[in-house]
């Protein structure tokens, strides 16, 4: 199973959002650092925003931020939302696309499988894949990273 471009996309917002520490951060300050489309990352935050996983500020300094803390963020209800219903094989919803589909076991066997994968998800939150967060913060935001060490020392 692969998960969408759009959680993945979801997935890097959020962790990016996290390391911010509810200080506002742009569409393409986030775009520029995953290297990613700031078109894509919009429709991202759009949808992540009418669920409540993000707040939004416009104008002048505005930007984006968490809606809640991290521990607060399930990633199994994250993923749930910028996945869908949709199963694992065309004909789960679909049932037209399959011939054999009223005997077939594996529609079955995969709808359990896909529940398996977002139950172990729905143990884990934003704030555990936060445990490490200098390394992040090195990798993403390297120019505020350099800042704070030329500020302490």
């Amino acid at each position: 199973m692969q998960l969408s471009t759009f959680s993945d996309y979801s997935m890097r917002v959020m962790i990016y959002l996290g390391l911010k520490h509810g200080e506002l951060a742009t569409i393409s300050e986030i775009a520029r650092a995953y290297k990613i489309s700031e078109n894509h990352l919009m429709k991202v935050v759009h949808h992540l925003a009418l669920r409540g996983y993000v707040g939004t500020q416009r104008g002048k300094g505005g930007g984006l931020r968490l809606a809640g803390e991290p521990n607060t963020v399930n990633l199994g209800e994250l993923l749930r939302a910028t996945e869908g219903d949709a199963g694992l094989l065309r004909c789960m919803d679909a049932p037209e696309h399959c011939c054999i589909q009223s005997d077939c076991r594996l529609m079955g066997i995969l709808e359990e499988a896909q529940e398996a994968l977002f139950s172990v998800l729905g143990k884990y939150t934003l704030a555990d894949l936060l445990r490490r967060e200098e390394p992040l913060a090195r990798i993403l935001m390297p120019q505020v990273v350099a800042a704070q060490a030329a500020r302490a020392g």
